[in-house]
């Protein structure tokens, strides 16, 4: 369930709200137990992605580094070599 948490600081452009969010929804996702929330819990895990979308967001807006920049294509590129090589699969 967390493989779709990824690191979102210190790219270039900045992680998206979208992106945030995704985040924040596969956190509560895992530490729920739950994909999909029953009726009666949907409110409470609603509400629980939202704030952790927002302490998210306020944690990136506060980090600081002297490295430079990452570039998305360059990171997605690596991480598509490493599964190639886990999984035994050519990258393509």
């Amino acid at each position: 369930m967390c493989r779709n948490i990824r690191v979102l600081h210190n790219f270039e452009p900045p992680a998206t709200d979208d992106e945030v969010r995704a985040s924040a929804l596969q956190y509560v996702r895992k530490i729920s137990g739950t994909t999909k929330p029953s009726a009666a819990n949907a409110e409470a895990f609603d509400r629980a992605v939202d704030e952790v979308a927002a302490a998210a967001r306020k944690l990136l807006d506060s980090l600081v580094t002297s490295a430079p920049p990452k570039d998305r294509e360059v990171e997605a590129a690596k991480a598509k070599a490493r599964a190639a090589k886990r999984y035994g699969t050519l990258a393509s």
